[in-house]
């Protein structure tokens, strides 16, 4: 607990993450020492041991990171980010050893679209997105740019990737939308000099290049689903294949495996081995597929990782997942799972602290807290998950979706138990079970909050209790089930009595409130939203005892209080810092760093050892909790 904050609070132990930004392309890299996985997600890149699953955090960028590159050796790393238009996008050298950063190098506008080592490791090359369209090469010793170069012709599109040679540190290659470029480095003189390759009448966008060995060939894989070969010494345009049997969606990642084979990914999942051969009608070289499988709903196939020779390989997915191949058999295992869009909301059961449940977009995972290891997945085509609550004896998960029903469904299979067709005009966006489980609370977007009696066999509505003018974001039940409280982006939140269902207290305040949560006693709740602001009520006659600046910057998200002394809260939001707070005190105790989405929502584990928080970037962290008994 040493390290601290700019205002010397010290900061959370980040203990383990669930997530990966699998829309990198090339993302997922093994390195050379062959033990560790390096990935990003977010701002942050993951360096994971293979075997052990313990994780290390390189944390420096400011935004997004869009591309990864390790050297040959694999002394070092290197990533680079995206960031808003008119700034300019970083790239971080990381030294790989001790895990922290070597050198940063500002110079690319808006966005980095890719990197290369060299093969000696004395030059890194780097490539602009569209709004800066160059290629500058780094001298890694000295820190330092040695040239820049506009990465294409004027007509020319977008270039997307670059790979250096295998044997030459100064030879690399660039491609993308109807450009392919050899560059020859000459340090000398500070220049980079291109050849454009003859392409013929073949127009071709380039996603991914891979370069052979001795470096007499590079291969590009293409958006129209084929590779081409291209010579190096006459940068001529030599054949291209598969002819007839093309990757759907086009070719988006491939590898070099050392027998002279190509593996591919496709855009559609499909990991094929494919060799060069000889097309039977006229005799010319082309490619043609040796081996092919096709892994069902994960989106494209973004990276294609070697381990050593490549006897095992992994592969990382649009959809976020990462995938263990065997070369030999060609069969695949799932490893790593996570959500790839944002998530809106996460619950732990009842008094247990070992799993935990989040939802996004069309699904519902329950996780195991300590491994992070996917238990079940619930799929729901097309539409959005807004909130979840488990039922406190623990046997379904109650779910809020976007098509204005509440979907209840077994933990253990996932199978549906019942669906409360049209419960909500405009979605349902909140949801709270009533700790005896006879009851389900819901709010929608149109402003109501419904009361339900539900059994595994019938579901009835109780009562409707019109009252907000806007969506209800957050429900809360108190202790004893004989109220609630819900907030609302219309600027209230109201404490409604559940034998009489009449309001009892409104709570007013010039915010868009997010989250709200009674304190363990029962006699004040906690309020926050878009204002910043944290703000204490009494429940007896809803007046405000006091308020806090919740954040510098940014609307409070989720916000949970400590169970069952309520002496401590966390809150979490568009600041993407978590923070710790003394209830009676009002004081910030612990900062949390480490989300580079914004932060949804957030909860303290029932046996107050770890924070679970969930962001918009498809992450889920898990936190020390630092008071826990």
């Amino acid at each position: 607990m040493s390290t601290t904050t700019e205002d010397s609070v010290p900061q959370l132990k980040l203990d383990a993450t669930i997530g990966f930004a699998g829309d990198v392309p090339g993302g997922l890299i093994v390195h050379p020492d062959r033990q560790n996985v390096i990935y990003p997600l977010g701002c942050t890149v993951i360096i994971q041991d293979i075997v052990s699953s313990k994780q290390s955090f390189l944390s420096g960028h400011t935004n997004d990171v869009r591309c990864l590159a390790v050297s040959k050796s694999g002394k070092y790393l290197a990533s680079g980010q995206v960031t808003h238009m008119g700034f300019k996008a970083d790239v971080i050298i990381w030294d790989y050893a001790s895990r922290s950063k070597y050198c940063k190098l500002t110079l690319h506008k808006v966005k980095v679209e890719a990197l290369a080592f060299s093969p000696n490791d004395l030059y890194l090359v780097t490539l602009g997105g569209q709004d800066d369209a160059s290629v500058v090469v780094w001298n890694i010793a000295k820190k330092d740019a040695i040239c820049g170069s506009p990465a294409g012709v004027q007509s020319a599109g977008i270039t997307y990737c670059v790979k250096f040679a295998n044997n030459n540190d100064n030879l690399f290659f660039t491609g993308g939308d109807d450009t392919l470029r050899v560059w020859e480095l000459d340090v000398a003189n500070r220049k980079i000099r291109p050849t454009d390759v003859n392409m013929g009448q073949l127009k071709r966008v380039v996603k991914c290049i891979e370069v052979k060995d001795d470096d007499e060939f590079f291969y590009c894989g293409t958006t129209s689903g084929d590779i081409l070969a291209i010579n190096t010494k006459t940068c001529l345009f030599q054949f291209f294949g598969p002819e007839k049997d093309k990757f759907s969606l086009g070719v988006s990642a491939m590898a070099l495996l050392k027998n002279g084979q190509i593996l591919v990914g496709g855009g559609d999942g499909t990991v094929a081995v494919v060799k060069q051969g000889v097309n039977k009608k006229d005799k010319k070289p082309t490619f043609k597929r040796e081996k092919t499988t096709k892994i069902e709903h994960i989106g494209g196939i973004r990276s294609l990782a070697l381990r050593g020779d490549g006897h095992q390989f992994y592969v990382g997915t649009e959809k976020a997942q990462i995938y263990r191949f065997n070369f030999t058999e060609f069969t695949y295992e799932l490893i790593r799972s996570c959500h790839f869009a944002a998530v809106r909301d996460i619950v732990f059961p009842s008094k247990t602290s070992e799993l935990f449940a989040t939802c996004s977009m069309e699904d519902i995972r329950v996780w195991h807290a300590d491994t992070g290891k996917e238990l079940l997945r619930i799929t729901v085509k097309n539409q959005v998950c807004n909130a979840i609550d488990f039922m406190p004896d623990g046997k379904s998960i109650v779910s809020a979706w976007g098509d204005g029903k509440i979907r209840a469904f077994t933990p253990e299979s996932g199978n549906s138990m019942y669906v409360v067709n049209d419960a909500h005009s405009k979605g349902v966006t909140a949801i709270a079970c009533t700790s005896d489980g006879r009851r389900i609370i819901s709010g929608g977007g149109e402003g109501q909050v419904r009361v339900w009696d539900v059994t595994p066999s019938y579901q009835t509505l109780v009562e409707a209790m019109k009252e907000h003018k806007a969506s209800v974001t957050c429900i809360k039940v108190s202790r004893d089930n004989s109220e609630c409280v819900t907030a609302s982006s219309d600027g209230t939140c109201i404490i409604w009595d559940l034998q009489r269902f009449v309001r009892n207290q409104v709570l007013f305040a010039n915010t868009l409130f997010r989250c709200v949560n009674y304190h363990p006693e029962g006699h004040q709740v906690i309020t926050s939203g878009t204002d910043r602001k944290i703000g204490y009520w009494e429940v007896y006659d809803g007046s405000q005892i006091r308020e806090l600046d919740g954040s510098k910057s940014g609307a409070i998200n989720g916000l949970d209080i400590s169970v069952p002394d309520g002496n401590f809260f966390v809150t979490g939001g568009d600041d993407k810092l978590i923070k710790v707070w003394n209830y009676n005190d009002g004081v910030v105790t612990h900062v949390g760093i480490g989300h580079s989405g914004d932060i949804a929502k957030l909860k303290i584990c029932p046996n107050q050892k770890h924070i679970v928080s969930v962001s918009t970037d498809g992450a889920i962290l898990r936190w020390r909790y630092p008071h826990g008994q």
